[in-house]
């Protein structure tokens, strides 16, 4: 508490009007929470955690990321094509009232829009996240929710996820250093050979905290899932043992990623009704919204390279289509 009391002495002396404006937007009424990340994140260094949220409030000015939920991205047949290609949406939430993430980790291409439209859109995921579904979340429960669960589908990674790396490097970046600690567990399923591979070089890179955040769930994860959330809230992927997942399962509505699903459908809604509320004052522009890229963390570079040394470890010492294909429990 001392480091809590000590980290919120620190930002009450900042005297800049624009940087309490969107440390509200960014604690939304939660500003011991808020400060608790921040220091975890520092291994509960007061000094180095008040840096880190002066930097990340910077960040949130110099990129008008408190404005980013009024720009929607236009036309709507780019956002759906960018929401089939960058899959990730809410499925539901566990019985303590967390919000569930599901993202198709291997099926996701990223390759029908430039860099700069899934960062604005993983941006505004993250925003609708904090300023909306929790706030919501923590009203319906009658106490802070302030994490997700995130269930991270690899069905389908294969050699040629290489190709990805640096976007996810920059998103990773994104989140590391102006989202901290917003994730409570992240579950794997359906994890192939290859995952099993990465994760083994990857994992001594990682701090512990997030080493105990991550379970590697046998299968599709349905029967450990339902542990923690209804059968109503697990993703699609993890229903049905051996269904694995897709892109375009039947039924947009049940496709969390798909943006006929309830939560895309609201997410895509509310930007556009906050871009209405601001056009008067500013025309919405078709185009990308440009956010500055953090340097990567010196963890993420590694991070980065170990995967691709080890990628290329998989390509020179194996049947790529073989490593590809086996999944954990068939090597």
């Amino acid at each position: 508490m001392d480091a809590i009391n000590q980290l919120q002495t620190f930002i009450q002396k900042v005297d800049d009007p624009s940087l309490q404006t969107t440390f509200q937007n960014l604690h939304q009424g939660y500003v011991t929470e808020t400060l608790t990340r921040f220091l975890k994140a520092r291994d509960w260094d007061p000094s180095k955690a008040y840096q880190m949220l002066i930097d990340s409030l910077n960040w949130r000015l110099q990129n008008e990321i408190d404005n980013i939920l009024s720009k929607p991205i236009i036309p709507a047949e780019l956002y759906r094509e960018i929401r089939d290609s960058q899959l990730i949406g809410v499925s539901g939430y566990t019985r303590e009232g967390l919000p569930v993430f599901a993202i198709g980790v291997g099926l996701s291409t990223f390759d029908k829009a430039s860099v700069h439209y899934y960062v604005q859109s993983h941006i505004q995921m993250n925003e609708y996240r904090d300023r909306v579904i929790l706030p919501s979340a923590s009203k319906k429960h009658g106490r802070p929710i302030t994490t997700c669960v995130k269930v991270l589908d690899m069905t389908g990674l294969k050699l040629s996820a290489l190709n990805q790396i640096k976007l996810l490097t920059i998103v990773s970046s994104i989140d590391d250093q102006n989202y901290p600690e917003k994730t409570h567990t992240y579950f794997i399923v359906n994890a192939p050979y290859i995952f099993s591979a990465c994760w083994k070089v990857v994992k001594p890179l990682l701090q512990e905290r997030t080493r105990r955040k991550v379970q590697v769930l046998p299968g599709c994860g349905r029967d450990e899932l339902l542990n923690i959330m209804d059968y109503a809230s697990l993703p699609h992927f993890c229903r049905k043992e051996g269904s694995g997942s897709s892109r375009h399962l039947e039924g947009g509505s049940e496709n969390v990623y798909s943006l006929d699903h309830p939560f895309h459908q609201q997410l895509y809604d509310y930007v556009k009704q906050q871009a209405r509320l601001r056009e008067a004052v500013a025309p919405i522009k078709q185009g990308s919204f440009h956010v500055v890229f953090p340097e990567p963390q010196d963890v993420d570079t590694r991070i980065a390279k170990k995967i691709e040394s080890e990628f290329d470890n998989l390509t020179l010492n194996g049947d790529k289509e073989r490593l590809n294909n086996l999944t954990e429990t068939q090597i």
